[in-house]
């Protein structure tokens, strides 16, 4: 950590507990059995990469979801199956991150969508009174910039918004493929790998 000064973090897997197999599962049960081909934690088809970037509303999407099945089925099951993979927030996490915005500019970097937008701000309000934007300087979600990783242009937007120099910046994910971006444009990384939390790293102690 000698020289950093500004904190880059991924959300999923990294500050939120996720599981893409639980979406997967409860998408068999509304009768899609092949989920998978769609989209897994490493793998994700154009038709949910525009929904990462905002191309796609979220009407057009829980359509375009229902018309994968054999039968009708409400939208609120299809949001509720969508999100069946956001699971919780560990609360040392979040004590680390208030403890940290302290000692560092701080910043969350995310491909998301709108509909897990608002499902896990609930979720960590409903946690601990916060939003994510009372634990960070600043927020980037994918469907708002309109740009995901691991393209550069996201880290980009990020370095030049806040005026941070990328020697001096650490980016943290828990998806290796992330980080082609962030290496060319010039952040330190840090992979957090299965089993390791942001919690163990070496930050900084007052």
């Amino acid at each position: 950590m000698n020289g950093i000064k500004n904190l880059i973090f991924d959300l999923g897997g990294v500050i939120l507990n996720i599981d893409f197999d639980l979406t997967e599962q409860a998408f068999k049960k509304l009768g899609l059995p092949n989920f998978s081909q769609y989209i897994t934690r490493f793998h994700i088809t154009t038709f949910f990469k525009d929904y990462e970037i905002g191309q796609i509303s979220d009407a057009d999407f829980i359509q375009e979801l229902k018309a994968l099945l054999p039968q009708p089925v409400s939208d609120e099951a299809i949001i509720a199956a969508w999100n069946a993979l956001l699971l919780d927030f560990p609360p040392e996490r979040i004590e680390l991150l208030l403890a940290l915005k302290k000692q560092y500019r701080m910043f969350l970097l995310s491909n998301t969508n709108a509909l897990h937008y608002q499902a896990f701000q609930q979720q960590l309000h409903a946690q601990t009174g916060y939003l994510m934007e009372d634990l960070f300087e600043k927020t980037y979600y994918s469907h708002i910039c309109h740009l995901r990783k691991p393209g550069a242009a996201i880290y980009e937007l990020v370095v030049k918004e806040n005026n941070l120099l990328p020697a001096e910046t650490l980016f943290m994910d828990d998806t290796a493929t992330n980080f082609s971006g962030a290496i060319e444009v010039g952040l330190q990384i840090k992979h957090i790998k299965p089993g390791q939390t942001i919690v163990e790293l070496p930050f900084k102690k007052d």
